[in-house]
């Protein structure tokens, strides 16, 4: 069983770390309203406004940034204030080691997959959620509110509509997943996503029909989903077609990868890159259930 780290409550502080591209600090104003409704303090981390091409700061400034914010011992939770791409270089030059001592909730989805990963393999949940950058979107009051319950509450317990493609079954196992592009990326690094007996969920957002085929074959020949016991899909999102038609569906496309699953499946999952993107506890056991009806994910213990 993985590290749970303690609740959150008014008074705590919690930082904000941009790990991955830059952020302006307009994109930030509707989050520290958040923050300061939720009556948690706020630190800020030294490359949060900075700009260095694309991203918030070299590499060695980002990964010092955020490990200083892993270490801190007066810090209850970091949110990374946006994905992007940046995460994986510098993933590898993360120390866990005080994290594990004095474990903290780390935030965020998208580029933050690759973080998700590594704290899983080093046995400390973290949480696949809205990041403050979304902060003032549209339509985010119960994706914004679930992370809010996780955090601050604990139980983790999703209802939602089935879809007419799920396939039904129950499972029990720890969940991992996120962005299809990072749990790829994963494979052959020191971070290699481990998937066994776990229920895997997944989502991708503005890309190819034939490039998210080609990561499901990646994945499927390196053995990933031989071993899972759910699979939830979320949200692939603004996804594009070539001059020559790939002649499915995205949804068609997954399903011919699953056809002799022995798992249940959950299609469309309120998870990813739209407004509707419900806080999963990464690492966590979990409860799974697919019916004609619904799909139930809930903690275990709840």
């Amino acid at each position: 069983m993985l590290k749970r780290p303690p609740l959150l409550k008014q008074g705590d502080k919690i930082g904000i770390v941009a790990p991955s591209r830059m952020i302006t600090r307009e994109q930030m104003y509707q989050a520290f309203e958040v923050f300061e409704e939720w009556g948690v303090e706020v630190a800020c981390g030294d490359c949060l406004f900075k700009q260095y091409g694309y991203f918030a700061g070299t590499d060695e400034q980002r990964r010092s940034d955020l490990q200083q914010m892993l270490d801190a011992s007066d810090l209850a939770a970091v949110f990374c204030a946006r994905g992007g791409y940046g995460m994986t270089r510098i993933v590898d030059q993360l120390d866990f080691g005080a994290l594990n001592q004095n474990p903290k909730w780390v935030i965020g989805f998208s580029d933050i997959t690759a973080l998700h990963i590594a704290l899983n393999k080093a046995g400390i949940e973290s949480i696949h959620g809205l990041m403050p950058v979304q902060y003032d979107y549209m339509g985010i009051e119960e994706s914004l509110a679930s992370l809010k319950k996780i955090l601050f509450e604990g139980p983790m317990d999703y209802i939602v509509a089935s879809k007419s493609n799920n396939k039904e079954g129950i499972a029990e196992g720890e969940i991992i997943g996120g962005n299809l592009s990072l749990v790829a990326e994963s494979l052959g690094t020191p971070t290699e996503i481990n998937t066994t007996g776990k229920i895997l969920f997944l989502e991708e957002i503005d890309e190819y029909l034939y490039k998210v085929d080609r990561m499901f074959m990646q994945l499927r020949r390196a053995g990933k989903f031989d071993n899972i016991v759910g699979l939830i899909i979320g949200d692939f999102s603004q996804m594009k077609d070539t001059q020559i038609p790939f002649g499915k569906s995205i949804y068609e496309l997954i399903r011919d990868h699953f056809q002799n699953a022995n798992f249940p499946i959950a299609y469309d999952f309120p998870l990813g890159h739209e407004a509707h993107n419900l806080a999963v506890p990464c690492g966590r056991k979990v409860y799974m259930e697919v019916t004609q009806k619904q799909v139930h994910l809930k903690d275990v213990n709840s």
